[in-house]
């Protein structure tokens, strides 16, 4: 693994994710997350049959693609990314995490940008896959590795949402993501080689969880 990928996955990336629980909030204040058998339980769901699936199954294709953009600056190339764009986006049936995958890829690809890895035009309109994708080709990182930190990553930002909103404690956190570990590079080899156009998911409590999170009385995570 190369050490930019570290960078990439580093909790102190300035991308705006510790302030997400994509759901968990919601979960917990209704009891259906309580401990940490349920909080992995909802973990190994969503690496399983999440939407997160199709978007770690889009990262190769979406490196090719951007990497030809690049190359070329041509405009069909560039229609090609937005054509992923919309796609990936009208995928999640939330408006919250909509607005979360557009922030993210934004201020990642802002980050590029300060760090002389500009797309064509400093494009920056993009969505959070995509940013991650386009990380993936300026630093140079495996296709496996990119999708292996993509499902890391995100299993990291759950765990560090609930130790806020459970009595976690730090170190089962760690355990559990050490047990999620198996789970993320089975998953990625096999998403790896999937056309993420034929993937189906089945997470309509997590979508659900989503979409009622802004209806909470109180919240410590932004919707």
């Amino acid at each position: 693994m190369k050490l930019e990928l570290l960078q990439l996955m580093s909790p102190s990336l300035p991308i705006g994710a510790f302030s997400y629980s994509e759901g968990l909030e919601w979960l917990v204040q209704n009891k259906k997350v309580y401990d940490e058998t349920t909080l992995f339980n909802w973990i190994e769901s969503e690496l399983s049959r999440g939407q997160i699936t199709i978007e770690a199954s889009s990262i190769s294709h979406l490196m090719r693609d951007l990497a030809n953009w690049s190359d070329h600056t041509d405009v069909q190339y560039k229609l090609i990314i937005e054509e992923w764009n919309s796609w990936l986006g009208s995928l999640r049936d939330s408006p919250e995490v909509r607005s979360q995958q557009k922030q993210m890829g934004e201020s990642l690809l802002q980050l590029l940008i300060d760090l002389d890895h500009p797309l064509p035009d400093h494009e920056k309109k993009l969505i959070w896959p995509i940013a991650w994708a386009w990380a993936g080709v300026c630093l140079d990182i495996t296709q496996i590795d990119m999708v292996e930190g993509y499902l890391y990553s995100w299993v990291a930002n759950q765990l560090s949402a609930a130790l806020r909103l459970l009595s976690l404690g730090p170190t089962k956190a760690q355990k559990l993501q050490k047990k999620s570990l198996v789970l993320i590079k089975s998953q990625a080899s096999y998403l790896l080689e999937q056309n993420p156009k034929e993937i189906w998911v089945s997470d309509v409590g997590a979508i659900m969880a989503q979409q009622s999170h802004v209806e909470l009385y109180s919240r410590l995570f932004r919707s």
